[in-house]
């Protein structure tokens, strides 16, 4: 029980994390707000700067310096980077007039260097109007906001914008401990220090916190409209396969009809009424084949929604081996936490499970043992592994095993393995199967999580 405990604990907690996790967007939502942030309204912000720091640092006078070598050559310092930085910005304003020529990471690695050059030169310019007690400490709040919208990544987002804090910092502590005298010193108060350095801080975690909002309001319109297009392909769809059920059913109701009418003629021959009898055993296969082929059918009537994974595992596993089932197979467990949902129909995810697990408990014959595995496979993907201990399959069948109609059992349609690769691939996602003579044959089945159902033409 209390390993039992122990494990319901850890899957709170990191549920409770999944709840402050960001996703990147896509490269197009990156573009867009790279697009807003530092060209359309950081570049008309950086010219006006600039020119105000032209005038100030090479036109404006500075008697006091004359007497002060420290801040003399602090100046001289400033005025030198502020030419490397004028340098380094017309440059990056170039490439953002132009960034439809370069790729998105491109972009976003130059928003970060550009984001650190301006911090620094910030600092240097905080030291020279004051350190500390300087005016542009709101103009750092102002670096991080920019950061949060134009470094829509949390790693990234977060980094840049502690090493805001810290050069802050940085100037803060240089200005004290080099540029002070003993007299300024004292005037100085600790509180308002401490409380800007927090104030930093909490911008940061701020920042990232509005990043999560906006990322979570994101995924939830995508997963609307992926939920509204789902839908409609999946109606459409099953208006197509209903309409070739039909036409096909049709003739063969005939066939059958015409074929009993036939066989019910007095005069018919021993021979004649066993033909008639074959024909209708076919048609009667024939007719089975097409309604789990055209499956689709039903489809207008099924309705989407986010399957938990496991879940449906657990529910296919008790289809194949209901409670109170004298089946000696051992079903073992590892399933993954905090997985993706997966936005489908659960008759078809079922299906797929249920197929796998039914082919392995038939060549198990009530021995050996199922393992299911659930795991995250990365990049908002799940990994599911349907493995068995059972004979294994030879190599040469290993390429035919997902054809329709293939089949190695006696009674067998041939159709069951079909339906997986078909119904996984319906939702995005891909099926392989590894295999070794007497030991073991293993499915492996990726899912994304979100994902355009793919509808095949024929």
């Amino acid at each position: 029980m209390s390993v039992l405990k122990d494990k319901k604990t850890w899957v709170d907690w990191w549920r409770l994390l999944q709840l402050f996790r960001s996703v990147a967007p896509d490269d197009g939502s990156q573009r867009s707000r790279i697009r807003f942030m530092e060209r359309n309204t950081v570049l008309p912000v950086k010219a006006v700067y600039f020119l105000v720091l032209i005038a100030y640092l090479y036109f404006d006078q500075w008697p006091e310096m004359d007497a002060d070598r420290i801040r003399w050559t602090l100046l001289r310092t400033i005025q030198w980077f502020f030419v490397l930085c004028l340098i380094v910005n017309v440059i990056v304003g170039v490439i953002l007039i132009r960034m439809e020529e370069f790729s998105t990471r491109v972009l976003r690695e130059l928003v970060f260097s550009i984001c650190l050059f301006d911090a620094l030169l910030l600092a240097m310019m905080t030291e020279l109007t004051g350190g500390f007690e300087s005016f542009l400490f709101w103009v750092f709040l102002g670096l991080q906001i920019r950061n949060s919208i134009s470094m829509p990544i949390a790693s990234t987002q977060i980094v840049a914008n502690l090493s805001v804090s810290v050069i802050y910092l940085c100037a803060g502590v240089f200005d004290i401990v080099v540029a002070r005298s003993e007299e300024e010193l004292g005037a100085i108060a600790a509180e308002p220090v401490v409380l800007r350095a927090l104030l930093l801080v909490l911008m940061t975690a701020c920042g990232y916190g509005l990043q999560v909002l906006i990322d979570k309001q994101r995924r939830m319109e995508e997963e609307e409209e992926e939920f509204d297009r789902r839908q409609s392909q999946l109606q459409a769809s099953g208006r197509l396969a209903a309409e070739i059920a039909h036409q096909v059913k049709n003739p063969l109701g005939i066939i059958n009809n015409a074929a009993f009418a036939i066989s019910q003629e007095d005069n018919q021959s021993e021979s004649t009424k066993r033909q008639l009898s074959l024909i209708r055993e076919e048609v009667s296969k024939a007719d089975q084949i097409i309604t789990k082929l055209m499956g689709y059918a039903q489809l207008v009537e099924g309705r989407l929604a986010k399957l938990d994974i496991n879940e449906t595992l657990d529910s296919s596993i008790l289809k194949v081996f209901p409670k109170d089932s004298k089946f000696g197979t051992r079903i073992r467990r590892e399933y993954g936490i905090a997985l993706p949902p997966l936005l489908a129909q659960h008759e078809h995810i079922s299906e797929i499970f249920v197929n796998i697990i039914q082919n392995a408990r038939e060549v198990l014959e009530s021995q050996g043992e199922i393992i299911v595995k659930s795991s995250y496979h990365g990049d908002y993907t799940f990994r599911v592994a349907i493995e068995d201990n059972g004979p294994g399959i030879p190599t040469d069948q290993l390429e035919w095993i997902f054809q329709p109609y293939h089949t190695t059992k006696e009674k067998g349609t041939g159709l069951g393995l079909a339906i997986v690769r078909h119904n996984t691939e319906l939702y995005g996602g891909t099926v392989k199967i590894e295999s070794k003579l007497g030991k073991y044959t293993r499915f492996n089945l990726i899912f994304p999580g979100r994902t355009t159902i793919r509808l095949q033409k024929e």
